[in-house]
């Protein structure tokens, strides 16, 4: 028999002979190499000790640095427990929303209008801060780096849809990511992908890219939202790791989030307001209800990768996230009649065998 398979998004099992201590503080200790290195479970309440600097490997004034990856690294790469299964359904469940929200914003014309309505919809959020759990004051500078990035992101997605189709834009903004995600993450957090996981991200980023060309070759006239799409992929890499970190450091993935959305919606409206003034409102006023709702469902599907990220190792997360595009694809066939082929076919196909991987030892 095959024995039990284990469902899980890229962790490692936790060791046999992990000791309890600190008990009163949930943390756990693990010995390697003759040295016993803490690694706390942020996504149970612990703050982690370090900085944004600890983080990315610079050295604090007047502290030595260990030869060993910061506590939030070893968290990042331990294992967490729960069912595994859940996790990615959740994260599966967050791609049906994000391309459902994306659909709305591409059908709305007047991309401003669809942004700010979008923004209005997040508001909301702030009516939830008294009510959870602060994040700690290690995870701040990284909801303030994330909300420019989400502000930054939104601007180049508003471009991309100005100038590009919803059937090569959003395959190329989110083809690009999972695989950007990997390489940072190894880089900054020293989290590495063993190699059928790796595989995995590298089939779901084929088969997300290979849609981009399901219309044809693109034109030179298509260069600009191509490269507005690229554009996108960047922020959404570097939102994805620098969240992915910060949400580990603050001990809540509620209140991080709360505080992220609060931050962020009020940018684009504001700036909307600012640019077109009074002539704003009547230019939302017919199709504010679908706006709105764009901006609840974006609330709610990134809220659920952000809590994933505690759960999973980010490119694992972030890969399993894009399948949002094939979603996008029948969404496009079944809504708005358009062709889903065999380009797009093969790709559903390619990003299936990515999933699998991603969560089959």
């Amino acid at each position: 028999m095959l024995g039990s398979t284990r469902l899980r998004l890229g962790f490692r099992p936790r060791p046999a002979n992990a000791t309890a201590d600190n008990q009163g503080r949930g943390g756990w200790t693990e010995r390697r190499q003759g040295r016993d290195r803490s690694a706390a479970h942020t996504c149970r309440g612990e703050k982690p000790r370090g900085s944004l600097l600890a983080v990315l490997r610079i050295p604090e004034p007047g502290r030595k640095e260990p030869p060993v990856a910061s506590p939030i690294v070893t968290a990042a790469l331990a294992a967490h427990p729960g069912p595994q299964l859940g996790v990615t359904l959740v994260v599966l469940g967050s791609a049906v929303l994000h391309a459902t929200w994306n659909a709305i914003a591409k059908g709305i014309k007047d991309q401003l209008a669809a942004f700010t309505l979008i923004g209005a919809g997040s508001l909301p959020v702030a009516l939830l801060i008294p009510f959870v759990a602060r994040p700690a004051a290690a995870s701040w500078p990284f909801i303030a780096v994330s909300a420019s990035l989400h502000v930054g992101y939104g601007t180049t997605l508003m471009l991309s849809y100005r100038v590009g189709d919803l059937g090569q834009v959003y395959p190329l903004a989110r083809g690009a990511s999972p695989l950007l995600v990997a390489v940072v993450a190894a880089v900054t957090v020293h989290e590495r992908l063993d190699p059928p996981r790796l595989g995995g991200v590298l089939l779901v980023c084929a088969g997300l890219a290979s849609l981009v060309l399901a219309g044809g070759r693109p034109t030179v006239d298509q260069r600009p939202a191509l490269a507005a799409a690229l554009g996108t992929g960047l922020f959404i890499a570097a939102y994805t790791v620098v969240d992915g970190i910060g949400v580990r450091h603050s001990g809540t993935a509620l209140g991080y989030s709360a505080w992220l959305f609060t931050l962020e919606s009020p940018l684009i409206p504001l700036f909307a307001l600012a640019r077109r003034g009074g002539a704003l409102a009547a230019e939302l006023r017919p199709v504010w209800h679908i706006g709105v709702l764009a901006g609840m469902l974006s609330v709610i599907a990134y809220a659920l990768v952000i809590w994933a990220q505690t759960r999973g190792a980010l490119a694992a997360v972030a890969a399993l996230r894009e399948t949002s595009v094939i979603v996008a694809a029948l969404i496009g066939a079944v809504c708005f009649h358009e062709p889903f082929g065999r380009r797009r076919r093969s790709a559903a196909a390619l990003v299936a065998c990515g999933i699998v991987l991603l969560n089959v030892q």
